[in-house]
């Protein structure tokens, strides 16, 4: 386990590993058994509860709640207070522990702020979830979804840019010039 820097208000249990390189910023809750990876920035007020996994150089807004069952790979976005949820009927008066669904959060998606993610449905590579958006099945990889439910509305670039696709289904991000292929309704990138 590396040097990270946390502030003083946050509480990091024992039993959890976090990278080099990551800050976790005023009123944060590590819990036991996360692992959180290099370079991440934690903001203020997050809960990162038992057993979730982040990789490395995710950066977590302020207010966002990242439940048991959740990992997050590399190079992901998650806005401020957005949340995850890990049981699909909960009841206060029904423990569901050992029931928890499981949420992939794929390298390099964006989730918008106020953004809910029900459980159990994986969130593509470069995916980005609109703000406020309620997302109830899964998000293909380069997909632009928002509402509420999240419905697909188009495709976006690695560096966050809405695709449009020509009659032989390239696209070309503004930003990078990198060039996307859309077959079969599905995204790639070619360059």
């Amino acid at each position: 386990m590396g040097a990270y820097t946390a502030h003083p208000t946050a509480v990091i249990d024992e039993g959890c590993e976090i990278g080099e390189g990551t800050k976790i910023w005023h009123f944060s809750h590590i819990m036991p058994k996360c692992k959180i990876g290099k370079n991440c920035n934690i903001g203020q007020n997050v809960v990162i509860s038992p057993e979730v996994v982040i990789g490395e150089n995710v950066k977590v807004q302020n207010n966002v709640s990242i439940y048991t069952g959740v990992t997050c790979e590399d190079d992901v976005f998650l806005g401020p207070s957005m949340v995850f949820t890990n049981v699909t009927n909960p009841r206060s008066a029904v423990n569901r522990r050992g029931q928890y669904a499981k949420t992939i959060v794929k390298k390099g998606a964006s989730i918008g702020a106020n953004a809910t993610i029900v459980c159990g449905h994986d969130i593509g590579r470069f995916a980005f979830i609109g703000a406020g958006a309620v997302v109830t099945k899964n998000v293909p990889d380069y997909a632009l979804v928002i509402g509420n439910p999240a419905r697909q509305t188009g495709w976006m670039s690695e560096y966050g840019h809405k695709l449009t696709f020509d009659a032989s289904g390239i696209a070309v991000c503004e930003e990078s010039q990198e060039k996307y292929k859309l077959e079969n309704g599905k995204v790639s990138k070619i360059s």
